[in-house]
């Protein structure tokens, strides 16, 4: 396995590969990384000759200047986790390197990134936008892995690869969850271990929610996780949206769309951390 911190590096080693007819998968992580991206990394060894995995905390996907200063950087640990998984290029830019001059372009999808997250994190889906495609420009992946945990941020990057016309396949996988039901994140790592066993609750009350909505409407269902929740001290909901799993527009009965997922955000523990995860209820 190699790992590159430049442009020039990367391409000239994808070159290498490209001549030798491999197939090149990328999986874009901000590091940090957990069984969550293992998965996605084994998947995309499993599919193609040439794996990438980019390792970068994007500055411009960040609304809260403490949340990208804490967000936890473990790269020597990511590169031991990728050798062992088989990926065959770390791509290790500094900010400067993927951001030589400020990036002004804008991107805007609605009504797929105007609900939940949108208002909520301005700014954010337009960051993202900026790193994907630059990445997509760099590697030109045949696929590119994301998991289904960052559910509304797939349906943006799906209509920016169809907006920018990218030759490239976007390979969803399922949500990885700890032994406790926990959906695994890089934020978990912020989490006490008083905290930990506190937003088990949040994937606990999601699974508890698919039975109430066998006999409740999308609305009661939502209500009742909301309530669920924020009676647990130590949790606060931001939000919790029942949706279209295609236009992320809110559905107000069951019937309304051939497949209906619930998108949540919560707040857990003192600092506080903010934790994201979803549910399928029909589809």
């Amino acid at each position: 396995m190699r790992v590159v911190t430049t442009v020039e590096a990367l391409k000239q080693a994808l070159a290498d590969e490209r001549q030798s007819g491999k197939t090149i998968g990328l999986v874009p992580t901000m590091g940090a990384l957990h069984e969550g991206h293992a998965s996605l990394v084994r998947r995309s060894v499993s599919e193609n000759g040439c794996t990438v995995v980019s390792v970068f905390v994007n500055p411009t996907q960040f609304n809260d200047k403490n949340d990208l200063a804490n967000y936890p950087r473990t790269l020597d640990a990511d590169c031991a986790l990728l050798e062992r998984l088989g990926a065959s290029l770390v791509f290790a830019p500094s900010v400067e390197e993927v951001y030589p001059e400020p990036d002004t372009r804008t991107f805007s999808y609605p009504p797929i990134d105007s609900v939940m997250e949108g208002p909520r994190r301005p700014g954010h889906f337009n960051g993202v936008c900026q790193i994907v495609s630059k990445l997509f420009l760099m590697v030109e992946p045949d696929r590119a892995y994301f998991g289904e945990k960052d559910f509304q941020q797939i349906a943006v990057i799906r209509a920016m690869v169809a907006d920018l016309k990218l030759p490239l396949e976007i390979r969803p996988c399922p949500i990885v969850r700890e032994a406790s039901g926990l959906a695994m994140s890089s934020r978990n790592t912020l989490l006490t271990a008083e905290e930990k066993l506190t937003a088990v609750h949040i994937s606990q009350t999601l699974m508890q929610s698919v039975d109430y909505s066998q006999t409740h409407s999308p609305a009661e269902t939502e209500q009742w996780v909301v309530a669920t929740l924020n009676a647990i001290d130590g949790l606060e909901v931001e939000y919790f949206q029942i949706v279209n799993d295609t236009t992320l527009q809110p559905v107000a009965d069951w019937a309304d769309a051939p497949g209906v997922v619930g998108c949540i955000t919560v707040y857990c523990g003192r600092r506080p951390v903010r934790l994201i995860d979803n549910m399928r209820y029909r589809g």
